[in-house]
């Protein structure tokens, strides 16, 4: 593969726009071998959750992305929130960047947040030398937005290794601070409409026999594509804009310290004008409020692929028991190891370059613990499961 294809590797992907298509291997194509996976992680997710700090917990993962993104000036990189954590792919050029976000990142979620960042950049070389891929595909939502959706085992094995101490990335001196333009978080958590809004996790338990796992797949899909918008968290018309104390001050904190006053007040005056254009149905210039909050909707990530099946969706009890049960039968058959984890309402978290484009990012968690809670109840699972 040539220096060029290499370097546009994901936007150069052929993309496909039904979810089902995250079952069919047709749709991936492996990362170059020059690439390296930036992946992080929050130390002890769980315990801050327990807490009640699922925002800063978000934040910080989504924090993963806009640092690298920003290093890069991209936004055409493959990438994937994880809730406490999330992990980009970079191309070779931009391998020391990311390097350098990663440290940066790093300290700030330290110092501003008091959570702990572990991160490592790892080689894709180094994946393929341990007999693995990473196979990357491209879900496009709309036709400004895709998401990447990566399987073949080697973003769960960077995760891995990372956990160990691996290939690590060190935090930045103290006072280094990343570039986390367009990181926002200014809507108000988002209610089920149905039922419950549920945080899933599924994995292969043998990833040697994958074809009954993709299986597997298409059936929970299909399941829940029988709900409304596929069980998608957030209405059609978008969701409720609302600025928490909390969100405020996490968002204040993505400013250099000299200047957070300002940054506050920027903000307060910026959500004060937009939920006033909302509340009185008016537009300002090209921007038309309610249009914006439609497309919030389309542009979310509540469903994804990750080496498994990661999904944030809205669904009625009997639906979710459906569900429940195809996984249960599917683990007990050693087709899977899933976790799942209930809670009444969803959050979301933002990466905006500016509100006048329509690239907008914005990603789905579970309100009470979401994908952090489904990934220690798999945990769970998987050390009490027989080695297959």
């Amino acid at each position: 593969m040539s220096q060029l294809s290499s370097e546009t590797f994901f936007s150069a992907l052929p993309v496909f726009v039904e979810f089902e298509g995250v079952a069919d291997s047709g749709n991936y194509r492996a990362l170059p071998a020059d690439w390296a996976l930036a992946t992080a992680d929050i130390v002890d997710s769980t315990g801050a959750i327990e807490t009640g700090r699922y925002k800063a917990v978000n934040m910080a993962g989504a924090s993963v992305i806009s640092a690298v993104l920003n290093a890069l000036g991209k936004n055409d990189l493959p990438f994937v929130f994880g809730g406490d954590g999330a992990l980009v792919a970079v191309p070779p050029s931009g391998v020391e960047k990311a390097r350098d976000a990663l440290a940066a990142v790093q300290n700030w979620v330290g110092e501003e947040l008091q959570l702990t960042l572990r991160a490592a950049l790892v080689p894709v070389a180094d994946v393929i030398a341990a007999g693995l891929e990473v196979r990357v595909a491209r879900f496009q939502v709309n036709p400004d937005v895709s998401y990447a959706m990566f399987a073949g085992g080697g973003s769960s094995w960077a995760e891995a290794r990372m956990k160990e101490g691996l290939f690590a990335v060190p935090p930045a001196p103290p006072g280094a601070r990343p570039d986390l333009t367009g990181l926002s978080c200014r809507w108000n958590p988002i209610p089920s409409r149905h039922g419950d809004i549920v945080s899933i996790i599924a994995v292969p338990a043998d990833p040697l026999n994958y074809r009954p796992f993709q299986s597997l797949i298409s059936k929970v899909v299909a399941l829940a594509a029988g709900e409304e918008r596929d069980g998608h968290p957030v209405a059609a018309e978008g969701p409720q804009i609302g600025l928490s104390a909390a969100g405020l001050s996490a968002e204040a904190k993505t400013a250099p310290k000299g200047k957070r006053f300002i940054h506050r007040l920027f903000i307060l005056a910026q959500y004060l004008l937009v939920a006033g254009l909302y509340r009185f149905g008016l537009k300002l210039g090209n921007f038309d409020p309610q249009e914006y909050r439609r497309s919030v909707s389309r542009n979310t990530d509540f469903r994804k692929f990750d080496d498994g099946l990661k999904m944030t969706i809205d669904v009625d009890p009997e639906r979710l028991r459906q569900i429940e049960a195809l996984l249960e039968d599917a683990a007990k058959a050693g087709i899977c190891r899933f976790g799942l984890h209930r809670q009444d309402s969803a959050l979301m978290t933002c990466i905006v370059p500016t509100p006048l484009s329509h690239d907008h990012m914005h990603f789905i968690d579970g309100a009470a613990g979401g994908y952090a809670m489904a990934a220690s109840r798999l945990k769970k699972q998987m050390a009490a499961a027989p080695t297959p």
